[in-house]
């Protein structure tokens, strides 16, 4: 399987060998259901119920390792979007989120939609590493 990566197309193994991941069975399925659609945002349950439909048997307990290493290589970015609801993000880049709270989905707002200001200065010692803004939403009640 092979994937885009800032325009050049490298296999799953390679990308796994440049982050610092060994390229096990495991890590490669998971990263070829992570990655083969493009952008997409994904919960540690939803992705070892596609793990099982697509045949593939893993425990939920490698499933949750594997994006936590994804997720320290710069593979993946996480989403909280509720105290214990974690998402996890093929796209690193600066952005933020929508979360549809009926539908307990995820999905990027456009880049540019969103202007952070007046961010506290950070305590000594420290930088601020990231801002993540989530924006929940619902119908609307009549």
């Amino acid at each position: 399987m092979s994937i885009s990566n800032e325009g050049q197309n490298i296999s799953l193994e390679e990308r796994l060998r440049s982050a610092g991941l060994r390229p096990t069975r495991q890590r490669v399925a998971l990263a070829d259901l992570l990655f083969a659609a493009g952008d997409r945002h994904v919960s540690a349950e939803a992705l070892h119920e596609e793990a099982q439909n697509a045949g593939f048997s893993v425990s939920l307990a490698t499933v949750y390792n594997t994006l936590h290493q994804f997720t320290d290589a710069g593979m993946l970015r996480i989403v909280q979007v509720e105290g214990a609801r974690t998402y996890f993000d093929t796209n690193v880049s600066d952005h933020h989120h929508f979360f549809f709270e009926e539908d307990e989905k995820v999905f990027d707002i456009p880049s540019g939609g969103v202007e952070v200001r007046n961010l506290p200065e950070p305590p000594e010692g420290t930088e601020i590493a990231n801002v993540d803004i989530v924006v929940r939403l619902r119908r609307k009640r009549h």
